[in-house]
């Protein structure tokens, strides 16, 4: 590779809640000289970035355009709402969204979930994102409804989660360009999926070894140290095989003919 050549990459948008590190992890191990570069971005920013060529995939959350990004469905992510530590609900171990009939629940503007009919009261205003929900209700401002994930990202001491059973979920998905499905994007689903480096579909699958390389537990390779298979020394090597002073079994006698008179 010349100087002025820019060396192979491979760009993974994720957005926040979103944790990367074991596929990460598995990609520098299959592919060391492939860098992978990691892109944050925001649950809006995701889709726009993949459309505008910014990374080759993203692991985002869906729906997302089908028309324009193909997606793989990865996980589902249990939704909590996130509470201060000494909120009634805590005393439970789950509660549903009748348990919230009363509260104020905080709707951010860039809220991950896909509501139909909104639980609680409204907020006189939505937050901004989520990390503004979590101050206000750390701040004694209503309550906060999110996947789990995003709720330990917030994490703080004075604040707890508890699961929501009834509300809506999230699904974390791998998204790329719709047809532009490139050998690195291949390689990267076949890590999501947990195929092995030895899968069909892998980019360096181990060559099978040519039959005069195999050796079996009873030592049949070839050479002159073991011998073909079949073939030893004064003995026949075949159906036809044999000498004239051993001929094989089952085979008629050799005629001799008549001596000649002398004279």
């Amino acid at each position: 590779m010349t100087g002025s050549e820019t060396p192979l990459s491979f760009r993974l948008a994720y957005v926040p809640g979103v944790t990367p590190a074991k596929w990460v992890r598995t990609w520098h191990e299959r592919l060391p000289d492939v860098p992978l570069e990691l892109v944050a971005a925001t649950a809006d920013e995701a889709a726009g970035l993949l459309r505008d060529g910014g990374a080759d995939a993203g692991l985002v959350r869906l729906p997302v355009d089908r028309t324009a990004l193909s997606a793989i469905p990865l996980y589902t992510e249990t939704t909590v709402v996130v509470v201060p530590k000494d909120h009634v609900v805590t005393a439970a171990d789950e509660v549903t969204t009748e348990d919230l009939a009363d509260e104020i629940v905080l709707h951010p503007l860039d809220d991950a979930l896909p509501w139909e009919e909104l639980p609680g009261r409204p907020a006189v205003e939505r937050p901004a994102t989520t990390g503004d929900a979590v101050e206000l209700v750390a701040a004694g401002v209503g309550v906060l409804v999110v996947p789990q994930s995003l709720a330990r990202l917030h994490h703080r001491k004075d604040l707890t989660y508890r699961p929501l059973t009834d509300a809506p979920e999230s699904r974390v998905a791998l998204s790329w360009r719709e047809g532009e499905t490139t050998d690195l994007v291949e390689e990267f689903i076949g890590i999501v999926r947990g195929r092995t480096v030895n899968s069909s579909r892998g980019r360096t699958p181990t060559p099978p070894q040519p039959k005069a390389a195999r050796t079996s537990a009873g030592g049949r390779s070839g050479g002159a140290a073991g011998g073909s298979k079949g073939k030893a020394a004064g003995k026949p090597t075949g159906k036809t095989g044999g000498t004239r002073a051993n001929p094989p079994r089952g085979a008629a006698p050799a005629k001799r003919g008549k001596p000649r008179r002398k004279g």
